[in-house]
């Protein structure tokens, strides 16, 4: 299979390449994976009610998923440097302004609006573009969970730097500083300069002809429906159980170390998917990692909430956390080929992000009108067993309708 890569005046050595994303990627998902850690103070300083600080974090993954397919065509078309510079910034420019949004309605613009376009421009799901298209296709896969890995690896960092900001400097000032992270990582971003091109072979379509033949291919479906329960795994999770865990009558340190754990397991559970996606069906293993997440939530609410328990499940969850991406993107990738990835991944990851924007919006809806996030612990279970079954039936092979017809 050829591969595809930078144009030779703009190539980079393939590790300056992926360390510099990595960075890029572990800083960006790293404070996006802190929001949690804002629920309880916020909230309070506020005066915010649960349901209106889900709101807008809501409206923040669904503002990620529907800029990402553009984001990923801007960078397939254009180049993956310019759409991650104007990405940090917007993201930035997100993060200060929340400082000064003192209602629900300002915070759904700022936290919601501004830093999820920003998030969808400059995240982990830009920066393997540029990954996919420096590596064959054998390879992509452990590559791109190398990527999660370093996603991961700011998740685990972050969490406690920014419980130690909030606490010490409050959450105001927090936030100023993550935008300042931002702006510090923009020069690496030369290093990831260029675009995809067209592979020989292989069609060239415009936006909608291409998201409309894909759409025709089952199995590309069958992945997009499928990658909506991973958001709302991850979201409900990430913003709703340092609160969760405090109700449950631990300390919000415990909250943040258990995002921390989620994060330093999942850079294992990453590689190892990654690793596991270029010799098994990616298929299968997505299957079983929607199930594992299913056991391990309902083991989770079968038994008395600790600091020992949550731990333990936060270690479970970290293994299946992201670990879906890498193969979840190597199956697009097999079906339509690197130069697609960026806007049909994309598509995908609406789909996700459409997940996440109920699991964060039901999560405080649900707690404001019953006190509890039982019914929406017990839901992710339902939806882990349904996905699982969904990604049986998907097969790996190369969509037809992608290649160049004989003239």
């Amino acid at each position: 299979m050829s591969s595809i890569t930078a144009p030779r005046s703009v190539a980079t050595p393939l590790i300056a390449l992926i360390i510099c994303g990595c960075i890029i990627a572990a800083v960006t998902n790293g404070i996006r994976t802190s929001f949690g850690l804002l629920t309880l103070p916020m909230t309070a300083d506020l005066g915010l009610t649960r349901e209106a600080w889900g709101m807008a974090m809501a409206i923040q993954n669904l503002a990620w998923g529907i800029a990402q397919p553009f984001a990923g065509g801007l960078a397939d078309r254009y180049g993956t440097a310019k759409v991650i510079i104007g990405g940090l910034l917007v993201y930035a420019l997100g993060l200060t302004l929340m400082v000064v949004s003192p209602t629900g309605s300002m915070l759904n613009l700022t936290a919601g609006v501004i830093t999820g376009v920003g998030i969808a421009t400059s995240s982990f799901s830009i920066v393997m573009i540029a990954f996919g298209r420096s590596v064959p296709q054998e390879k992509r896969s452990l590559v791109f969970g190398v990527a999660t890995a370093a996603s991961s690896f700011g998740q685990f960092a972050f969490a406690p730097i920014g419980q130690a900001f909030i606490s010490n400097f409050g959450w105001q000032s927090a936030l100023i500083y993550a935008a300042a992270i931002l702006a510090l990582v923009i020069p690496l971003t030369f290093a990831l300069r260029g675009r995809t091109e067209r592979a020989a072979g292989q069609a060239d379509l415009k936006f909608m002809e291409a998201l409309s033949r894909a759409w025709g291919f089952g199995s590309y479906r069958l992945l997009v429906i499928g990658f909506f329960v991973c958001g709302f795994h991850l979201a409900f999770v990430n913003v709703h159980m340092p609160a969760y865990l405090v109700q449950c009558g631990l300390s919000p340190e415990v909250g943040s170390w258990a995002i921390a754990v989620i994060g330093l397991f999942n850079i294992v559970g990453s590689l190892a998917a990654g690793y596991l996606g270029g010799r098994l069906p990616k298929q299968l293993l997505l299957a079983s990692i929607y199930f594992s997440r299913a056991v391990a939530i309902g083991l989770f609410v079968l038994f008395p909430v600790t600091e020992v328990s949550a731990y333990m499940f936060a270690a479970a969850m970290g293994l299946l956390w992201l670990s879906t991406v890498p193969l979840t993107a190597g199956l697009v990738t097999l079906f339509f080929g690197a130069r697609y990835m960026g806007m049909l991944y994309g598509v995908a990851f609406f789909s996700h992000q459409l997940g996440s924007f109920v699991g964060v919006w039901l999560g405080g809806f649900v707690y404001d009108h019953t006190g509890s996030y039982s019914l929406v612990w017990y839901l992710g279970i339902l939806l882990g067993l349904a996905s699982a079954a969904i990604h049986l039936p998907i097969r790996e092979l190369s969509a037809k309708s992608f290649q160049l017809k004989p003239a």
